[in-house]
C-alpha cells in the first residue's frame, strides 16, 4: 500500500513539473527556462534510487517528446544518461553540499544539453548556439530551492 501511495506522489510531482515544462513563458524568458522534469528526476534519483531510476527517466522523456513535439527518443535518452549518473553516484552526491550539489546539478543539465543538441544536430540539421546552455545555468539556481522544497515533500508524505 504504502509503494503504491509513494510512486502516485512521486508521479504527482513530476507531472507538476511537466505543467511547470509545457507552461507558456514570454519570448524574452523562453531560452532561460529551467528543465523542471529532469529537476525533479533527478532529485527522485538521489532521494529514493531504488524507486526513480532510468524506467522513470526513460517513460517521462517520452511524454516529454510527446507533448513538446520533440523526435521520439532525444529526451528518453537523455533523461537516461542523466539519471543513470545521478542515481549510480547518489550515495556520493548526496553527501555534498547544497552548492556543491548545485554547481555538479549545473554539470549534469550541461551534459544533458550538450546531448541533445548533438541528437538533434544529426536528426535535424541545427547548429550550435551558446543560448542552448542557459537552462542548466537557470536549472543550477533553482536547484537551490527545489532541493528543500521536494524535500520537505518527501518527510511530509513519508516517501521511502
Amino acid at each position: 500500500m504504502m509503494s503504491k501511495h509513494s510512486n502516485l506522489l512521486i508521479a504527482l510531482s513530476v507531472f507538476v513539473a511537466l505543467i511547470m515544462a509545457l507552461m507558456p513563458l514570454p519570448f524574452s524568458l523562453e531560452p532561460f527556462r529551467p528543465d523542471w522534469v529532469l529537476l525533479v528526476l533527478m532529485y527522485w534519483s538521489l532521494a529514493v534510487p531504488h524507486r526513480v531510476n532510468i524506467g522513470w527517466a526513460w517513460m517521462t522523456g517520452l511524454i516529454i517528446d510527446l507533448a513538446m513535439g520533440a523526435p521520439l527518443g532525444v529526451n528518453s535518452l537523455t533523461y537516461s544518461i542523466c539519471i543513470y549518473i545521478t542515481a549510480s553516484n547518489f550515495q556520493k552526491i548526496r553527501n555534498f553540499s547544497i552548492w556543491q550539489q548545485a554547481v555538479l546539478i549545473g554539470l549534469f543539465l550541461a551534459l544533458y544539453h550538450l546531448l541533445q543538441f548533438w541528437l538533434n544536430h544529426f536528426l535535424l540539421d541545427i547548429y550550435f548556439n551558446p543560448h542552448y546552455l542557459w537552462p542548466a545555468v537557470t536549472g543550477m539556481v533553482c536547484w537551490l530551492w527545489i532541493f528543500p522544497l521536494l524535500r520537505k515533500y518527501r518527510r511530509q508524505f513519508r516517501i521511502r
